[in-house]
This record gives C-alpha cells, sequence and structure tokens, in this order.
C-alpha cells in the first residue's frame, strides 16, 4: 500500500503560465483530442457525482458572464479574464488501473476509497461542488472535483483554497507591533502552509486512514526503502483495525437499533396497555360516580321516609294520647254511670208515688242519652284513629323498604294502637238490666249488642 495524494488548484477564464483556463480544463476532462496528449488511449469520464462535465462547463460559463466585482467607488463590472472562477480537487489511488482491473479484492478497496473522497469532498465544498468523475484511462486509478462558487455574487474560487484564506487574512489585519513588510510576508506564508497542511491532514483522517494510506510518502521524509515498508505496514494494520471496529461498530449499531426495536415495541405495548387501563379506570370512576349518585338519592329518599314515618309516629302517639284521655273521661262517666241506677233506685223507692218521678226520669233520661252521645263520639274517634293508625302502618310498611331501621318505631306505634283498642273495648260502658219504674227504662248503648 502506498500514501495518499491530493492536490487542489484554482483556475481563470485567462490562461496561466502553463496555458491552462478553464476551458482547457473541461476539454481536458471530456477527453477532447486536443487537451488529451499526454493519454494514448484517451475514454470518456465516468460520472462519480453530480453532472457530467458538459453541463458543469455550461454552468460555470453561465455565471461566470453573470458574476460582477463592486469596487470600493464605482458601479459594478464583470470578471477579469484572469478572476479564478473554478476551483478542482485530484484525488489519486496508490493502485493503477491494471492492478484494480486484474483483483477484485483492490477493486472493492479503491471503491470505498471513492466513496470516502467523495463524502469528504461534500463536506469540504457543500453545495459548490457540481461535478466528481473518474478517468479510467491513465495509469493510476484517480478523481477530479469541480468546484464553482455560484451563489457568490463575485464568483470567488480562491476561497475555496484554505492556503490562500489564511494567508490574505494575515495580509488584511497587518503587521504586528514591531514586525516590517517583509516580516509580514513570512508569517503570512507560514499561515499558508499551515492551513495547507490541515487540509491535508483532515483528508489523511477521513479518507487516508481508514483506507490503510501514508499521510507522506518516502522521498519526502528521506524514509529508508525497510523504513518505508515499516511505515506502509503499520498503514495496513491501522486499516485492519478500523475494518475491525467498523464491524464491531456495525454490529453494536444492528444490537442497539434492534434493542431500540424491541424498546419502540414495548414502549407501544405499554402505551396501547396504558390507554386500555386509563380507558377502563375511566370507566369504573363513571359507574362510581353513578352509583355514588344513586346512593346519595336513595339515602335521601331514605331519610324523606324516616322523617314522613317519625312525623306520623308522632301523630299517632298524640292521637293515642287523646284517645286515653277520652278514655278516662268515658271512664269517669261510666264510673258515675253505675253508681246511678243505686243512687236512682234508693231516690225512686221513697218516691214511687212522687209527682216529681218523671222530672227525675226525665232527667235520668237526659242524662243517659248525654252519656250515650259521649260514648259514641268516643267510639267514633277510637274509630277515626284506628284508621289513623292503619295509614301509619301503610306508611311504615313503605319507609321499610328503603330504611329497615323504622320497623321499631312502627311496630310501637302499632302496639300503642292496639293497647288503645282494647282500652276503648274495656272501657265502654255496661248495658243496664233493671227498669227504673213505670215507664222508665235504661235503653241499651249504641254500637253495644
Amino acid at each position: 500500500m502506498g500514501y495518499q495524494f491530493v492536490h487542489l488548484e484554482s483556475f481563470s477564464r485567462k490562461g496561466d503560465d502553463k496555458g491552462r483556463s478553464t476551458s482547457f480544463i473541461f476539454a481536458e476532462a471530456r477527453r477532447d483530442p486536443a487537451a488529451s496528449v499526454h493519454v494514448a488511449h484517451p475514454a470518456p469520464p465516468v460520472v462519480v457525482f453530480g453532472v457530467d462535465v458538459a453541463n458543469v462547463e455550461a454552468l460555470h460559463d453561465a455565471a461566470a458572464d453573470a458574476a460582477r466585482t463592486v469596487p470600493k467607488a464605482g458601479k459594478p463590472r464583470k470578471l477579469r479574464q484572469d478572476h479564478k472562477t473554478l476551483h478542482t480537487v485530484i484525488a489519486s489511488h496508490p493502485y493503477t488501473m491494471d492492478e484494480v482491473r486484474a483483483d477484485p479484492a483492490k477493486r472493492a478497496e479503491v471503491e470505498v476509497w471513492e466513496r470516502r473522497t467523495v463524502a469528504w469532498l461534500r463536506a469540504q465544498y457543500g453545495d459548490d461542488l457540481k461535478s466528481v468523475v473518474r478517468h479510467e484511462d491513465e495509469s493510476h486509478y484517480h478523481i477530479h472535483g469541480y468546484v464553482m462558487p455560484t451563489d457568490d455574487p463575485e464568483m470567488r474560487a480562491l476561497r475555496h483554497h484554505p492556503g490562500v484564506v489564511a494567508k490574505r487574512a494575515v495580509m488584511a489585519a497587518g503587521p504586528d507591533a514591531g514586525e516590517d513588510t517583509k516580516a509580514l510576508s513570512k508569517r503570512a506564508d507560514r499561515e499558508y502552509k499551515a492551513a495547507m497542511r490541515g487540509w491535508q491532514d483532515s483528508y489523511h483522517e477521513t479518507v487516508g486512514v481508514p483506507c490503510g494510506l501514508a499521510r507522506l510518502g518516502p522521498r519526502r521524509r528521506n524514509l529508508t526503502r525497510a523504513e518505508w515498508h515499516q511505515e506502509t505496514n503499520q498503514a495496513k494494520a491501522l486499516q485492519a483495525a478500523l475494518d475491525r471496529a467498523n464491524v464491531v461498530k456495525g454490529k453494536v449499531q444492528s444490537f442497539v437499533a434492534a434493542k431500540r426495536t424491541e424498546m419502540e415495541s414495548l414502549v407501544s405495548t405499554a402505551g396501547t396497555e396504558a390507554a386500555a387501563l386509563r380507558a377502563e379506570a375511566d370507566a369504573a370512576k363513571a359507574d362510581a360516580a353513578r352509583r355514588l349518585a344513586e346512593a346519595k338519592a336513595t339515602t335521601e329518599a331514605a331519610k324523606a321516609a324516616h322523617d314522613a314515618a317519625m312525623a306520623e309516629q308522632q301523630k299517632a302517639r298524640s292521637m293515642m294520647d287523646r284517645v286515653r284521655q277520652e278514655a278516662a273521661r268515658v271512664r269517669a262517666a261510666s264510673a258515675r254511670l253505675q253508681r246511678l241506677p243505686s243512687m236512682l233506685r234508693t231516690a225512686l223507692d221513697g218516691l214511687r208515688q212522687s209527682r216529681v218521678a218523671e222530672r227525675i226520669r226525665a232527667t235520668v233520661a237526659g242524662e243517659m242519652d248525654r252519656l250515650r252521645d259521649q260514648a259514641s263520639s268516643a267510639e267514633r274517634r277510637a274509630d277515626a284513629a284506628d284508621r289513623q293508625a292503619r295509614a301509619a302502618e301503610m306508611a311504615r310498611r313503605k319507609a321499610e323498604d328503603r330504611a329497615g331501621t323504622l320497623d321499631a318505631a312502627l311496630t310501637e306505634t302499632a302496639v300503642q294502637r292496639d293497647a288503645a283498642r282494647r282500652e276503648l273495648q274495656r272501657l265502654r260502658p255496661p248495658e243496664p238490666e233493671r227498669s227504673l219504674g213505670a215507664g222508665f227504662s235504661m235503653k241499651p248503648m249504641p254500637g253495644r249488642r
């Protein structure tokens, strides 16, 4: 394996001291007969990148005709014929064309070298790189790159020459303190060489090292043949190490890509499951809210029923109190009524022949009628209380379905109602059995048999 070769140069429409103008460069690239006398058997170039040479030349000539320079004081004017408008880069591989044609492995090596070189040129010049062609009719495998700053109104090709750019920057800044013009020029030349070394180093790091090429040849550094072969072997070993590193890198990238795909799949699955769980949780939350609302409504209804039952119970208790009071009055009247026959018998025994007998009978009859009315009224009130108690029982049964806690209260109401009935039954006065005299007798009370 040999060393790298990469060279740059800029041209104008006017020929240089060797007669090379932009038109000559394009003619040589196309392999026109007048410009290809140095090639034994000229062959058309192979386009590696961009457009062919004819299109490059047409694009160059149109851009150069349209470009203008603007002096510090004056109107724009056309470019001078010696204005550099085309920048070229030549890169050559150590393998000869015969070696490349005869050995597929070497053919594969130069193809890798070519792809890396084109990638490096594109990184260096961007859109200004218009074309890269390969010539296969010369001794060594090599390519030509054509760079044109068509976006620059002045079409300054030298802006792509790193040495010229560095030197002009030093000259434009002027001399340092205590520095004369000669010293300034020497410093500018040093910057020129440093910039060119940097350009060569960039190509070596990007293309030369991965392709196993040495940075410089043996003659440039006065190396012996043994030293040169040793450096060549080191370059090959470095290339092999880089190839192994690239293989490992490829495996790592494949592994990372596979894991990334797996991770993305897991993340997607987790996202889907999370969305389903969120939807399920939302549905459960909505159902819980609905059930809570229903429970609240049921609770409120039960409370209302409880309050109504308590009100009915209170009303029943009040009614039972009134019934007890009326029953007490009935008992008192019954007691008086039970004592009345004996009192009347005692009085009537001595007054049978008296004129006041009739009035006594009338008085007693009136009293008996009044007592009968009171008993009948008490019975009607008891019946009303019984109906109200039955209504309270029905309300209790309705409330019992919603709130079981009301059962005891309604049961107590039913017990009190039954007690009132028994109490009323017990308090009803007995029917008189004896006659109190001629034309006077005790009538049975209404409702008694």
